[in-house]
């Protein structure tokens, strides 16, 4: 038994190695120079270069405006995104109305379509309304998110009607029921689902790539992609821009841990 327990012992820490090995790597070559990153062994301590990477970074990419583009299209996707999704989700659930089922069915089938098949159209659309190169082509795409309205609506759907009706007959109307009942209640579901589509609006690359023309609207991922040089790169400074880009989905995620696993769980089992 006790042969058991120090095996189970070892390989949980063999795992807890393979998954924070990388990361912390990768923080400790963020602060080397760029000769030193791919030195073997690998150097494991803290370097002397953090700052000089960080004035690299900024000289190369603009870091500070690049941040602003991320958080400003991450956050405002992310609000819009789980108002959306919150609104349809209830809709879904707690209404009837005609071909109510038809219009769910056909919005899960958007679920198996693959991104890029939804490129064209959304670019052409763009571009007729006047939008490329801004800040509205790389957000109004990701308002809607099937995923999360399927979600929402899965969570709502266990909500007793009782409950809601007796709010209905004090007077509440449809948004007071919704801002002082729903939501409470639901508030690890949609703190999932805020952290999924944050974690989407962070990191998406494609769709930025071909939206945005100038340097100063780049996002984080579309920037660290600049660095890469024909003839020579960088890698410190990449490796700088990746851990920056990491820590704050990372933060997210440790600060909403129980909220998004409770949210996953309540989004699977409720029906």
């Amino acid at each position: 038994m006790k042969r058991r327990s120090v095996l189970f012992t070892l390989l949980l820490a063999g795992a807890f190695g393979l998954c924070v090995g990388p990361f912390y790597w990768l923080a400790m070559a963020a602060t080397q120079k760029n000769s030193d990153v791919f030195s073997w062994p690998p150097k494991l301590l803290p370097g002397g270069h953090l700052m000089e990477n960080l004035q690299g970074l900024q000289d190369s990419i603009g870091l500070t405006r690049v941040l602003f583009n991320t958080v400003l299209v991450a956050g405002v996707q992310t609000a819009g995104a789980v108002v959306v999704s919150v609104l349809a989700g209830y809709a879904f659930a707690k209404f009837e109305f005609r071909g109510r089922n038809l219009f769910f069915v056909l919005l899960l089938s958007t679920l198996v379509l693959p991104d890029t098949v939804m490129l064209i159209p959304i670019f052409e659309m763009m571009m007729k309304l006047g939008l490329i190169d801004s800040y509205q082509s790389v957000i109004l795409p990701g308002l809607v998110t099937p995923f999360g309205i399927f979600l929402m609506r899965q969570a709502l759907r266990s909500m007793p009607n009782e409950l809601l009706d007796a709010a209905r007959v004090d007077g509440a109307g449809e948004l007071r029921v919704l801002w002082r009942i729903v939501i409470p209640v639901n508030r690890p579901v949609i703190a999932a689902l805020a952290l999924f589509v944050f974690l989407g609006g962070w990191n998406q690359f494609v769709w930025p790539l071909i939206a945005l023309r100038s340097p100063d609207m780049y996002t984080l991922p579309v920037a660290t992609a600049t660095l890469q040089g024909l003839a020579t790169t960088n890698y410190a400074q990449v490796l700088l821009a990746a851990a920056i880009a990491a820590i704050p989905v990372m933060a997210l995620f440790l600060v909403l841990q129980r909220q998004f696993i409770s949210g996953l769980l309540a989004g699977a089992t409720k029906e």
